[in-house]
C-alpha cells in the first residue's frame, strides 16, 4: 500500500514539474538585474520604540490573552499575544520627532521565563526612508541588558535587506506596562 502511495506522488509531482517546463511564463529568469547595478551598503539606525498600553489612545491592544489551565494563569502570561502600532521617535521622549511606527504583535511564547516572539516591521514615514520598511521576526528575553533580533527583510529602500537589531529598555513603568526602548538597527541593503 505504501508503494501504491509513494508512485502515486512521484507520478503526480512529475506531471507538475512537466507543466512547468511546458509553461514558459510562469518561471523567467531575470535579464536586468536591477540590483546589479547597486553596490550593497550597511547603515545603523537609532531610534525609540514607545509601546503605550495605557491611557485613552494605546498603540498596543492584548487581542489574545494566556489561557487558564487549571483555574490557574501562567506566572509568565505564556500565550498572551498584543497587536501593535507604536510610535518610533528620534529620540526617548514621545514628544520627539516621529519617524515611523512599529506595527505588528508580540506574544509570550516562553513558559519558563518573559520571552517574547516579536514579529514587526518598522514603516519609515519622513525623509529619505519615507514608505520604506524593516521587518523584524524573532525571540526577545525582555529582561535582558540587550537583545538581539534578526531583520529579515523589508522594502522600498530596504528589498533584500538583512541584519539585526540590538533592544534595551530605556524605561518601563510598571504601574501601566508602558515602555520605551531604544533600538540599534544595523542592516545591510542596496
Amino acid at each position: 500500500m505504501a508503494k501504491i502511495f509513494l508512485c502515486l506522488i512521484l507520478i503526480t509531482l512529475t506531471q507538475i514539474f512537466l507543466a512547468i517546463e511546458a509553461n514558459p511564463r510562469f518561471l523567467q529568469s531575470v535579464k536586468n538585474n536591477p540590483m546589479k547595478q547597486r553596490t550593497e551598503k550597511l547603515s545603523h539606525f537609532r531610534f525609540y520604540w514607545h509601546d503605550v498600553i495605557s491611557g485613552s489612545n494605546p498603540t498596543c491592544v492584548n487581542i489574545i490573552r494566556p489561557p487558564a489551565a487549571n483555574n490557574k494563569t501562567s506566572p509568565t502570561g505564556f500565550g498572551m499575544v498584543n497587536m501593535i502600532d507604536d510610535a518610533l521617535t528620534e529620540g526617548p521622549e514621545s514628544s520627539s520627532k516621529l519617524l515611523g511606527r512599529a506595527q505588528g504583535f508580540y506574544g509570550q511564547a516562553s513558559q519558563q521565563d518573559v520571552g517574547l516572539l516579536m514579529a514587526m516591521n518598522f514603516a519609515f514615514s519622513t525623509g529619505k526612508y519615507n514608505g520604506s520598511t524593516i521587518t523584524i521576526l524573532g525571540r526577545n528575553p525582555v529582561f535582558n541588558k540587550v537583545r538581539e533580533m534578526p531583520v529579515i527583510g523589508g522594502s522600498g529602500l530596504f528589498r533584500f535587506a538583512r541584519g539585526y537589531v540590538q533592544a534595551s529598555t530605556h524605561t518601563f513603568d510598571m504601574k501601566t506596562g508602558d515602555a520605551v526602548v531604544e533600538y540599534n538597527v544595523y542592516v545591510m541593503h542596496y
